[in-house]
């Protein structure tokens, strides 16, 4: 599923005209995208949450030359899967 496929679903089952569906989904997006960008974490219960993890510096090497590269720190978002969506997809692998 992508983002126009979420806006079509929940148009269709809470009978949204597009636009308020577009709207509700481009907020939820934003907010969450804030919430990140301002070291929040974001908890959404059942689903999982999403952080941002900070990575150090390291020595890298450049694969087509071979020569050392230092790789400055990142952070990066990160989403570890809630209990409850990791039981159900289990589940259904066994039906």
């Amino acid at each position: 599923m992508n983002k126009v496929g979420l806006i079509r679903l929940l148009s269709k089952k809470r009978n949204l005209s597009h636009k308020k569906a577009e709207t509700i989904i481009n907020t939820v997006f934003a907010t969450m995208t804030d919430a990140l960008i301002d070291d929040e974490r974001i908890e959404i219960r059942g689903f999982g949450s999403f952080t941002i993890k900070d990575y150090g510096s390291y020595s890298g090497r450049n694969p087509k030359t071979g020569a050392k590269v230092m790789v400055p720190p990142k952070k990066l978002p990160f989403f570890k899967v809630g209990k409850e969506l990791k039981k159900r997809i289990m589940n259904q692998e066994d039906l």
